[in-house]
């Protein structure tokens, strides 16, 4: 059985980076929504409660229904996490007469105290509530200060349920790890045997007893998440296995024929299918994203339906979704998310198709992805892709999508995504691409005034794609890449740069 920490998230900015110190110890964790708590077995080894954005004392704040838990389980809660506890312990929790968000330090540190052991006093930790703790729940000692906050956590007596009112997940936390894996390793007894290799064992034997003699259908698209699945499933399958690389006409350049080779060298049983045209109509006139988006989606499904009942017997359809896609896809209030973009590979099937999914990599971060294909053996030249959008270019031409944008917007790509390869600056970089937009601007080429598009370059540094930082690249290489464009593409006369992190804006713009 495999050990597990539950996360139960309240809607906290952070949840997402909890989840990644509990696995950087190799163990395994889950986040689930604080009101749908899964099904327990006897794996789980731990709870954490995350902060969020509420408030203990809105009238309808977020309640967890913590009875579900086993009585004995070790529990972490976390600013919010740590308040509601309090409060329903009869601790007070009332409005901080200075929100209190930032650096502070430990005035006060209980070093005998298992969950304090290692953090010294003085020590930074990193503040972010609006509310605080002026007297600890009921049956509880405090186990560490600041000047400003004197509950910055306590313990309740004989018992392993903490509460903590600063984050030890953000970098600025200083002794943030030691911490985590105080209450992971010493409280909880977790045997931090998570690894990328223990991921490929158990992951390959689960899908031999899954599939069995099953086929299973796979739609690549030469990106990191759906090459690391087919590996995975070609291990536990073999030739039950069959891949469909669609060409939707919204691939980088030459990335058709270049990638399916690839493939065919990694000895996938896997077939190239030239759809470009059925994309083309199924967008055309679109503008908005969203429909861009569906359309897209919708053209899929239809060329790989037709792809598929060619192979006789399939009863699975096997998708590389990944964890960020399904975190963004859930709601912690139970309803609708607001909507960023709608996944490509958390939406459902129509019910015609009618296939069974297996997500083998869906537990996995994006960078979590690439371990487990460096443990399989992949190529760090695959392994090292960027990612690139399931929609393709057509996100990255805002406005409507013609075959000749895209054949622009292609050499465009090109340009910049080699120049970063030559330039040594390719890796350093989490993703790259150019954004055609829907503005002309006039030029001066010799003697002749143009009027022709604007470019946008953009190049993130990220670890999972949650957050994002736009990348400093040198001046001198974006002035060639820039001189380099508007010289070798015809039709383009403008190149920018975004310098836009996410959040507030989002990686892609559309």
């Amino acid at each position: 059985m495999q050990e597990k920490i539950i996360i139960l998230d309240f809607g906290s900015q952070y949840t997402q980076l909890i989840a990644r110190r509990v696995r950087e110890q190799n163990i395994y964790c889950e986040i689930h929504p604080f009101n749908k708590i899964p099904e327990l077995d006897s794996g789980l080894k731990g709870v954490i409660l995350s902060g969020s954005p509420f408030s203990v004392r809105d009238e309808n704040n977020p309640v967890p229904e913590l009875d579900k838990f086993p009585k004995d389980i070790p529990v972490l809660g976390v600013c919010y996490g740590a308040q509601f506890l309090a409060q329903v312990n009869g601790g007070d929790v009332y409005p901080s007469e200075t929100r209190e968000y930032g650096r502070a330090n430990l005035s006060f540190v209980d070093t005998e105290n298992i969950l304090m052991k290692g953090v010294s006093e003085g020590s930074q930790v990193w503040m972010s509530h609006g509310d605080t703790i002026n007297v600890p729940p009921n049956g509880a000692k405090i186990i560490c200060s600041t000047e400003d906050v004197e509950v910055a956590g306590y313990q309740f007596d004989n018992s392993n349920i903490f509460g903590i009112q600063f984050h030890p997940e953000v970098y600025h936390t200083k002794d943030g790890a030691t911490l985590l894996s105080n209450f992971l390793v010493d409280i909880c007894g977790c045997i931090q045997d998570w690894t990328p290799a223990s991921f490929v064992d158990t992951t390959i034997a689960d899908l031999k007893a899954k599939l069995g003699n099953d086929r299973v259908v796979l739609g690549l698209s030469g990106g990191v998440d759906s090459s690391v699945a087919a590996m995975l499933l070609h291990k536990a399958i073999g030739k039950n296995l069959y891949c469909i690389f669609v060409n939707n006409g919204l691939l980088r350049k030459n990335e058709f024929s270049s990638v399916l080779e690839q493939y065919k060298g990694l000895g996938l049983n896997v077939k190239g299918v030239d759809a470009s045209n059925k994309f083309y109509t199924a967008l055309a006139d679109l503008s908005d994203p969203e429909k861009k988006r569906k359309a897209i989606g919708n053209a899929f499904i239809e060329v790989f339906d037709e792809e598929s009942h060619l192979i006789e017997n399939v009863t699975w359809l096997a998708q590389g979704t990944i964890y960020p896609d399904v975190i963004e896809s859930i709601s912690v209030t139970g309803g609708p998310s607001a909507t960023i973009k709608s996944h490509h590979n958390v939406g459902g099937l129509p019910d015609y198709m009618k296939l069974k999914i297996v997500e083998p990599l869906r537990s996995l971060f994006k960078d979590e992805v690439r371990r487990v294909g460096k443990a399989m053996g992949l190529s760090p030249e695959l392994l090292g892709r960027h990612p690139f959008p399931g929609p393709g270019l057509a996100i990255r031409i805002l406005g409507d999508v013609t075959a000749e944008k895209v054949r622009l917007l292609q050499e465009v790509d090109a340009i910049f995504i080699n120049s970063l390869k030559s330039s040594g600056l390719y890796d350093s970089v989490w993703q790259a691409g150019v954004m055609l937009l829907p503005v002309k601007s006039v030029g001066v080429m010799g003697d002749e005034r143009t009027y022709e598009n604007a470019v946008a370059l953009r190049a993130v540094e990220s670890t999972d794609g949650m957050t994002a930082d736009w990348v400093h690249l040198p001046y001198e290489f974006l002035a060639k890449v820039s001189n380099d464009i508007i010289n070798k593409v015809v039709g383009v006369n403008r190149v920018v740069y975004d310098i836009s992190s996410k959040p507030p804006a989002t990686i892609e713009w559309e």
